[in-house]
């Protein structure tokens, strides 16, 4: 890995000038969130964040961040990839719209274009093979503009590598390596912009805990969970750095590995369904804190394979978004609660140490839950949405539903909500273990509480 190893002191010097300072992912996916100016004012006077990362261009957030210090993302959304790539006026459009009539009062810093496309197999023909022509498009409208400050980017997920273990054997998949990869990394290269990863050690640790320690997770191995790559014979005292040498290394197997890395988002839930483990304010709390410590630390620790090298993080996420679909976690990342209390605290400039924060409530889950469990109607939730729901659940499966229909042993009591409960239940219970999810846009949620009654039985699961 020779030219890795050659472009360590030439980060080094690159990167003296780089604020080494923490960024918020701020998204708008909840119900009754702070205005922008409420949750921008908040960003001024409660943390020490240096960046926002949005995940459009909403103008009124862009507004609420003029004249202020932080430095700010926003992004291409990735429907119009497909236009802009081929479009030089789509895309000019697109700038004129959304930058100039904020720039440079509001200091946009980063355009990323789409979110994790590479994730999502259902563009991977019309969406694919457009994102690099929509970058360079992007960037050749904001040089038209006179825009020349603003780096361009798009985030990607950890599963654009083929294989990250160990960190030396970083690969990306072999469906993008050649066609998206190379020249995505090209044109990265010579904008001199980031790789933009999302990475998650939680994700990592709770799939696999037999292997990965939690306070390696956390970053507080302390020597005695560490571990040794055994091809590069690199270090490493915690998951996070082990991810971002991966992708580190996968860059550099496909000959581009002088690109820059910055962290787009990554975090810890603090709270999530009976089946997540580890999902609570305590270990979110301390993966934060120790974030912070870690990426304001002045020199820059870097990682093992880039020693010393700073690397820009965005933190998910500002507020716990209850609209996010999908299991509990997705909908508790937040450093803060919607009302803008603090769900933990943490000091962003990382200089607190831990004997000077208040005590953490126990964790307990961070081992699996053993009992049963159900999934059932919100009480209270509205009937229209609840009917959505179980047409939805009844159409999936086999014989999900049978059990309320008329004259069978779960008919009664004959309304939408204990129809609901049973065919919520009973779909999760069916397609549970391939990613079926007991959410159903906000009507249903998990219980340890038996629904059974009389001749009705509810299936259940344990963790």
């Amino acid at each position: 890995m020779a030219p890795l190893l050659f472009f360590l002191l030439l980060f080094t010097l690159s990167n003296a000038h780089i604020s080494s300072r923490i960024g918020v992912n701020y998204g708008q996916l909840g119900d009754y969130l702070p205005s922008p100016s409420e949750s921008i004012s908040l960003i001024k006077t409660q943390t020490k964040f240096t960046r926002v990362k949005i995940y459009d261009a909403n103008p009124s957030i862009l507004k609420s961040l003029s004249k202020t210090h932080l430095q700010v993302s926003i992004m291409v959304p990735n429907q119009i990839i497909p236009s802009i790539s081929t479009n030089r006026t789509a895309s000019d459009d697109w700038i004129r719209s959304n930058v100039l009539p904020f720039y440079p009062s509001t200091k946009i810093r980063y355009l990323l274009v789409g979110n994790e496309i590479l994730s999502d197999y259902s563009i991977k023909n019309s969406t694919w093979p457009n994102l690099v022509p929509a970058m360079k498009n992007i960037k050749a409208s904001l040089k038209r503009f006179g825009v020349g400050n603003v780096k361009v980017g798009t985030p990607l997920a950890m599963d654009a590598l083929q294989s990250s273990f160990p960190p030396s054997n970083g690969t990306f998949r072999a469906d993008i390596a050649e066609s998206v990869m190379k020249p995505m990394l090209e044109f990265l290269t010579k904008t001199k912009s980031y790789f933009f990863v999302d990475a998650y050690p939680y994700f990592v640790w709770a799939g696999d805990r037999v292997n990965v320690n939690l306070d390696y997770a956390l970053f507080r191995a302390d020597g005695a969970h560490t571990y040794t790559d055994p091809k590069s014979g690199l270090l490493y005292t915690n998951l996070l750095d082990q991810m971002l040498d991966a992708v580190v290394f996968a860059m550099d197997r496909v000959g581009f590995g002088s690109v820059r890395l910055a962290v787009a988002e990554t975090g810890w839930p603090n709270s999530g369904d009976y089946d997540q483990i580890g999902a609570n304010t305590y270990n979110a709390a301390i993966y934060n804190r120790n974030l912070a410590r870690r990426f304001t630390a002045k020199p820059a620790f870097g990682t093992p394979a880039r020693p010393g090298v700073v690397v820009p993080v965005f933190v998910f996420s500002l507020y716990n978004e209850n609209q996010k679909p999908g299991p509990g976690t997705e909908r508790h990342w937040g450093v803060f609660y919607p009302n803008r209390t603090a769900v933990y605290e943490v000091d962003w400039t990382g200089k607190k140490p831990d004997r000077d924060y208040e005590p953490l409530p126990v964790p307990t889950n961070d081992e699996p839950y053993k009992g049963k469990i159900w999934c059932v109607a919100v009480s209270g939730a509205n009937v229209t949405d609840l009917g959505g729901g179980l047409a939805y659940a009844c159409g999936q499966g086999k014989g999900t539903c049978d059990a309320i229909q008329k004259g069978r042993e779960c008919y009664k009591p004959n309304t939408v909500g204990a129809h609901a409960s049973y065919a919520f239940n009973a779909y999760w219970q069916q397609f549970r273990s391939s990613g079926g999810t007991c959410y159903f846009n906000g009507v249903a949620q998990q219980t340890i509480k038996d629904p059974s009654y009389g001749s009705c039985k509810f299936p259940s699961s344990t963790s």
